[in-house]
């Protein structure tokens, strides 16, 4: 029995990833992809963002004949037929049973794609390639880390590229790094390929700079690729057949000597719900403030907009937000805006009053 190809896609909070499996499900050449989206927080935000994309379209499914379905056959794990033969699945702590199930569909399914959470170190997913259950039948075909460019030039993830450079240099006895730069070492030294996205909003000097920063602290021989809106052949994605699991002792992590690595309990999620409609221009001028008050590292959802029958998706990293329509709201579905915020202790009864007196759940 042949075994699956697993591409692994890590990146950081708001780096593209989501961007990218959009892009990669609209032009699959023909490729029956299982995409598996592991998401951090309550609200599956990114799995339905990507089903409701080109592919995952439920009226684009019945022109052709197959509408995109929960199946039938996989009760835990939330498993979608799209449109174009592809499956998109939401992850969270059904991994093994969610890969057990799609294993057994191997001869319907030429490669699976792994969109990790933001918060998820590479190196233990690898490892679970090594299980019995999986190894016999799937096999890690590489890791892609996608790293927002635009961000790092701007020392929004790991601080200031030349400041903490200097740092470095001048401190023999630095030792502690914050979570956030350790797993983005960590992200950067299990990548076979590196994509730098955001390319096109920055100065030729500055995205120089930072590929040239990336192309030093990554693996050697590890290719930094620029990629704007997700834009890059499945091609260049697939197809590394670097079988990661049977050589991981050559990809260092902050967490190698460690049997358990549990995420910074400092890390949380809030999630609002408000049955409001928001102009947009006004909700990102308040939630741009509050990302200046808290440390806010993503904040992503839906946003219901007065006199439009669209649901609006918004997604922001620092001061930076991005929006655009992805669907009509379903005739049985409830008008409202629905928001992630992901951070560093955060505090949500502040967020809620800043958001107009919602309801909120916060997870971590």
């Amino acid at each position: 029995m042949h075994k699956i190809p697993v591409t692994v896609v890590t990146g950081f909070l708001g780096s593209g990833k989501t961007t990218l499996l959009r892009h990669l499900l609209q032009n699959n050449q023909g490729r029956r992809i299982a995409v598996l989206v592991n998401e951090f927080g309550e609200v599956g935000i990114d799995g339905d963002v990507l089903r409701s994309c080109q592919v995952c379209d439920e009226d684009e499914g019945a022109e052709n004949g197959a509408d995109a379905q929960p199946s039938a056959n996989i009760p835990s794990a939330n498993i979608l037929e799209l449109a174009n033969g592809c499956l998109c699945c939401t992850v969270q702590e059904e991994f093994l049973p969610t890969m057990q199930e799609l294993l057994k569909r191997r001869d319907e399914i030429d490669c699976i794609v792994i969109e990790t959470s933001g918060l998820a170190l590479p190196k233990p997913l690898v490892q679970a390639f090594r299980w019995p259950e999986i190894r016999t039948g799937a096999t890690v075909d590489g890791v892609i880390t996608v790293v927002d460019g635009d961000a790092l030039s701007r020392g929004q993830i790991v601080g200031d590229l030349e400041a903490l450079e200097a740092q470095r240099q001048a401190d023999d006895s630095l030792e502690h790094e914050t979570p956030i730069e350790e797993l983005f070492e960590d992200q950067l030294a299990c990548a076979d390929m590196v994509l730098l996205t955001k390319t096109d909003v920055m100065e030729a000097e500055a995205r120089d700079r930072t590929q040239q920063w990336l192309q030093h602290h990554a693996p050697a021989g590890v290719k930094i690729v620029p990629c704007d809106h997700g834009e890059i052949s499945s091609d260049v994605l697939l197809g590394f057949n670097a079988a990661v699991e049977d050589n991981l002792d050559s990809r260092h992590s902050h967490h190698d000597h460690e049997e358990e690595h549990e995420h910074d309990d400092d890390i949380n999620s809030v999630c609002v719900d408000v049955e409001q409609a928001f102009e947009p221009e006004a909700l990102v001028d308040r939630l741009k403030a509050l990302v200046q008050e808290q440390e806010i590292y993503r904040i992503k959802g839906f946003v219901a907009v007065p006199q439009k029958p669209m649901r609006l998706v918004l997604q922001g990293v620092g001061q930076r937000f991005d929006q655009f329509y992805d669907r009509r709201w379903q005739a049985n579905e409830p008008k409202k805006t629905r928001l992630v915020f992901i951070g560093h202790e955060l505090d949500a009864e502040k967020i809620a009053q800043a958001v107009n007196e919602p309801v909120v759940t916060v997870s971590r």
